[in-house]
């Protein structure tokens, strides 16, 4: 499946726990990474800078569901069930 341009869903709901250019303390579950443009696109996609779980992530239906908004919500679910206490 190709990304949906301006969805944004992958830069939201997951959290990054490793410090990236431009967010030290790296990114929590449900905020908008500092890199997501006011159209929802990567203002870092195919940069160095980009950080390795964000290159990695692979557009599916399951993860992505129908639109933008189911896309958000299946991500914050995977989120919450993976996150450690």
């Amino acid at each position: 499946m190709e990304c949906r341009a301006g969805c944004g869903a992958c830069c939201i709901a997951p959290s990054i726990s490793q410090p990236f250019f431009g967010m030290p303390a790296g990114k929590p579950a449900g905020t908008r990474c500092a890199h997501l443009n006011t159209e929802n696109l990567c203002a870092l996609f195919g940069k160095p800078e980009r950080p390795h779980f964000c290159a990695v992530f692979t557009a599916e239906p399951e993860f992505c569901g129908t639109n933008g908004k189911e896309a958000l919500l299946i991500l914050a679910e995977i989120e919450d069930q993976t996150k450690t206490s």
